[in-house]
């Protein structure tokens, strides 16, 4: 049996020894800076006291509103479809969306749904379903999807009205902020009649304000108010950052109301008009401070049956103006886009009075609204 060598022998011992005098040094001095030892236990609860009415009514609208709230995703090609090089389906975001009937039929924005190969509607209880574009109406930011679900009753949320609506009043959101589904938030009416531009770039007006919390995802989801009823669609934010930052918009729930039954029952929405073509904007502004002048009549339409006038050149090469449309039954039409809102708000074949300057005078003429691209 080999032997170990002094040289060697003697610093394992003094290891040996160095390992024990630290060992008791540590148990000495940690023994001696040990508490003295406590049974710690948990604490006792303290019963909780009744909710407050206010949040009672909170949970038990969110409860029966949630079910009827979708989140959205949407997927786009990447790649190069042409050449079919390297092309793939990729995710390319989300939004919200709510039940409209019990036919399957989702309310969402324009551009959520905008573009998309596909779409795909999760409902809370987490089944998904493929969903088609019924039709689109880029002017409003509004969009109508169908989803077959035959296995689970569609739960519609409440019509409200948004023509009523206070400054001040309380008004719940319920949607998708960054992919974080059924989210509740709450606020308050901010201010009414706000104009934003629509993805078409027009302007939509009597835009709702509020300050409850809106975040990207949110877009297409219901804004209710205190009874559950819906009374907005939820749309975008004013901010620097992207993210929250206490102005959220909303299309007002009259809008939805006109928009989406004519999307549903015709694929597009038909605007109501009277049969014009308006002179260009820059033209009208350097002779005229408001209204919009009519550039040309269409033949054979209403305003060709009750007589309006459109603009033309004199045999001399003057430009001859047109009527000069002031208002529509007494609501003032400063540019186009004031125009077509007006007339936005009767249905074809609603007859309104046509307010106008025509040759220096102030002239009503009634005129029966037709259906116009």
């Amino acid at each position: 049996m080999p032997t170990t060598p002094a040289a060697f022998a003697r610093p394992r011992r003094r290891t040996t020894a160095l390992v024990a005098t630290v060992a008791f040094a540590l148990g000495t001095a940690g023994t001696a800076l040990l508490p003295d030892v406590i049974d710690a236990v948990p604490r006792s609860v303290t019963p909780r006291g009744p909710l407050w009415e206010s949040e009672r009514a909170t949970i038990e609208l969110f409860e029966e509103s949630a079910p009827s709230v979708v989140f959205i995703s949407r997927y786009e090609l990447f790649g190069d479809p042409f050449f079919g090089f390297n092309v793939s389906e990729v995710h390319a975001g989300t939004g919200s969306g709510f039940v409209w009937d019990e036919d399957g039929h989702i309310v969402t924005n324009y551009h959520v749904a905008a573009g998309a190969r596909r779409l795909v509607v999760t409902f809370p209880d987490q089944s998904s379903h493929e969903a088609e574009v019924v039709g689109v109406y880029a002017d409003k930011d509004l969009a109508v999807l169908k989803v077959e679900a035959p296995d689970k009753p569609l739960r519609p949320l409440p019509l409200g009205t948004s023509h009523d609506l206070k400054v001040g009043q309380t008004v719940l959101a319920i949607g998708n902020p960054f992919g974080l589904d059924t989210t509740l938030t709450t606020g308050i009416v901010s201010a009414l009649n706000r104009e934003m531009v629509s993805p078409s770039g027009r302007k939509i007006q009597d835009v709702i304000q509020t300050d409850s919390a809106i975040n990207p995802g949110n877009s297409g989801g219901p804004m209710l108010d205190t009874s559950g009823r819906l009374v907005g669609v939820n749309t975008m934010i004013v901010s620097s950052t992207g993210s929250f930052a206490g102005i959220g918009f909303a299309v007002p729930v009259d809008v939805v109301n006109r928009v989406v039954p004519q999307i549903i029952q015709n694929g597009r929405y038909i605007r109501p008009g009277l049969g014009i073509a308006l002179l260009r904007e820059d033209l009208t502004r350097r002779h005229f401070d408001h209204g919009v002048v009519v550039g040309r009549v269409e033949p054979a339409s209403s305003a060709d049956a009750a007589g309006l006038r459109g603009t033309y050149r004199s045999r001399r090469g003057e430009l001859v103006f047109g009527d000069l449309i002031l208002a529509i039954d007494g609501v003032t039409t400063p540019d186009a886009d004031a125009l077509i809102d007006a007339l936005e708000r009767y249905p074809v074949g609603a007859e309104v009075e046509v307010t106008l300057r025509r040759e220096g005078d102030t002239v009503r003429v009634p005129v029966v609204l037709q259906p116009v691209e």
